[in-house]
């Protein structure tokens, strides 16, 4: 079974709708939460989303990782032009570090969004409780507008990763095999230990 089979019926049809519909989506601000445990397909699908859309002309960027690793100017030029984007994807909300500093620029960047009406896509493994419920003020400051804005879509199953952690090893067991036996083989025919 394929992942995109094995995503949930739901989460598919919604994203399908969203990509459907986006002229809407965009228009009313509308942007998609998916939550759910590690390796059920959250990032896999929000990919999905913005590969179609891109495909369709609208520029969307999924920034997590590229925001770790922008300093000083660069950071700075970079968190002003999101704004420029229709679309946003955060991936893996709740893992940056639980800095002040960190969560001043997570805020910041979904407060931007938030003020100038433009949609987000955010993949977090936190539980919706925990979004509700949050331990501190900066980190309510944050979920509120994620929850205002964006549609929650669970993401309930079995990891993936973990599927294509096994096929991966038994991948590369069968290889690591036949490879040693082809070795031994050739050491025995030339006679050598």
């Amino acid at each position: 079974m394929t992942l995109l089979t094995a995503l949930s019926i739901a989460a598919s049809s919604e994203a399908h709708a969203y990509v459907d519909h986006w002229p809407q989506a965009f228009k009313h601000n509308i942007g998609l939460l998916l939550f759910g445990d590690v390796g059920t397909g959250k990032f896999f699908l929000a990919g999905c989303i913005a590969n179609t859309l891109l495909d369709q002309d609208v520029p969307v960027p999924a920034i997590l990782a590229r925001l770790y690793g922008t300093f000083g100017e660069d950071r700075t030029a970079f968190l002003d032009n999101l704004g420029d984007y229709d679309l946003l994807i955060i991936d893996d909300l709740g893992v940056e570090r639980n800095t002040k500093y960190a969560l001043e620029q997570m805020f910041s960047i979904i407060d931007s969004r938030y003020r100038c009406n433009k949609p987000l896509i955010v993949t977090t493994n936190l539980k919706s409780d925990e979004m509700k419920h949050p331990p501190d003020l900066t980190h309510a400051r944050i979920y509120d507008r994620i929850l205002e804005r964006c549609t929650p879509i669970l993401f309930a199953g079995k990891n993936f990763q973990e599927d294509n952690a096994t096929s991966t090893k038994a991948a590369a067991r069968q290889i690591i095999t036949s490879s040693t036996a082809r070795h031994r083989q050739a050491v025995t025919e030339k006679g050598e230990l």
